[in-house]
């Protein structure tokens, strides 16, 4: 059995549930799933759901509670987890539409545990673009001009971003100049490869 491990996303409806790397192939929203997950979207137990590299994200339908539905959620995953064949990735999606996903991520992870913890602290963060994987930000309040700004960026917003979302190039602050600065975990590879 393919082990789940359940983790709150930035929404009180949503559920993540976290998968090992490699368990399903693909990101984004699904055209087709696996049958026991289909009978919950069918029966209004769940309103979504979608792909990312290492979490099955789940949406509840109106009315519903993750009290209520967690358990069956899980039964029926952990069913449909045997059958990788049936996540089929939505076709229709663009593969440009990366940026689009990448854009809600980071809203999703700003205004979550992330944005809290810099708001704590009387900062703030502000998303500013995101152009082929790079996102770039803007600092204000007592983050700009920090000494500690740089962890705050690197090893907190962009550590989290790229959990969620791998394809992540690099994160950008759109004041500080734009160096070739070392991006701890970034792959090998070239930027055109």
């Amino acid at each position: 059995m393919i082990p789940l491990h359940p983790q709150p996303a930035d929404r009180p409806d949503a559920l993540r549930w976290m998968i090992p790397a490699g368990t399903l192939t693909g990101t984004g929203p699904l055209a087709r799933v696996p049958e026991a997950m289909a009978a919950l979207l069918a029966d209004g137990t769940l309103a979504g759901i979608s792909l990312e590299a290492t979490a099955v994200l789940t949406r509840l339908g109106p009315g519903r509670t993750w009290a209520e539905a967690g358990p069956r959620v899980r039964t029926a995953l952990h069913t449909a987890l045997e059958d990788p064949a049936g996540w089929i990735p939505d076709a229709r999606t663009d593969p440009g539409d990366d940026d689009a996903v990448l854009y809600r991520v980071v809203l999703e992870v700003l205004a979550g545990e992330t944005g809290d913890f810099v708001r704590s602290h009387g900062g703030g963060v502000d998303l500013v673009d995101v152009t082929d994987g790079v996102v770039t930000v803007s600092l204000h309040g007592a983050c700009h001009g920090c000494p500690a700004s740089w962890l705050t960026l690197h090893q907190r917003l962009e550590r989290r971003i790229r959990q969620r979302h791998p394809a992540l190039w690099e994160v950008r602050d759109g004041a500080a100049p734009h160096g070739p600065p070392f991006r701890a975990g970034r792959s090998s590879r070239t930027r055109n490869g």
